[in-house]
């Protein structure tokens, strides 16, 4: 099971506003991490193994596979990060990282994966993974939705997160019930509020696309 765990940062918080400030919570799934390193290093192993030691064509195959392969994986292990501050959350998935103030989230909910809501759309937290017992109380509550609903009532006046403190087992769901604080005490702090930012990762989008569509084509010309 992986595990995500809040180290300190380096990066400013933003402007003092109603109290001092200090650096982001970070967090990040070290199982991830640790098993993206691996991989990684395994690729690049027996790429320069096939670039040494290949014909033409293997080189070229092999070459074009490690373009697309290794920003992929880095992508989806090593990069997913949370960021938390008094004022927001900056969520870095795989290929974008939202930046969001607390006053424009509108839920935190563990389901099949971690999720935030903004408005009426919904994104997943890479980084904070989600326990197993946090995927039996989802999918509890989504019976119990379900019920209401069936019985005439709002599927959705259940909180979309309560983690009971002596519930709280994994980093998932410790990393979630922060999130949730800091979520509940940025309510009336002015700098908290804002529309959200999205960037796209393009230094990883344009190599994955590139060495995706020129391995195919390599492959189906032979």
């Amino acid at each position: 099971m992986s595990s995500s765990s809040p180290t300190p940062s380096s990066e400013s918080a933003g402007p003092a506003e109603n109290g001092p400030q200090y650096a982001d919570r970070v967090y990040r799934s070290v199982s991830g991490i640790a098993g993206g390193v691996l991989l990684i290093a395994a690729s690049l192993a027996l790429g320069v193994d096939g670039l040494v030691r290949g014909s033409a064509y293997t080189r070229v195959v092999v070459g074009f596979g490690l373009l697309w392969w290794l920003p992929l994986l880095f992508a989806y292990t090593v990069r997913p990060a949370v960021f938390a501050s008094a004022d927001r959350l900056r969520v870095r998935n795989p290929l974008r990282t939202l930046t969001v103030p607390w006053r424009t989230v509108a839920a935190l909910r563990p389901a099949l994966t971690n999720e935030l809501y903004v408005d009426d759309r919904k994104y997943q937290l890479w980084a904070i993974p989600v326990s197993l017992r946090g995927r039996k109380r989802a999918a509890r509550r989504e019976l119990r939705g379900a019920g209401r609903a069936a019985r005439g009532g709002d599927p959705g006046t259940e909180p979309m997160l309560h983690v009971d403190e002596k519930d709280v087992r994994s980093m998932g769901d410790r990393s979630m019930a922060e999130l949730q604080e800091l979520l509940t005490a940025a309510a009336d702090r002015p700098g908290a509020q804002g529309a959200m930012t999205v960037r796209w990762a393009w230094e990883l989008i344009a190599p994955i696309a590139v060495g995706a569509v020129a391995l195919l084509v390599t492959v189906l010309v032979g």
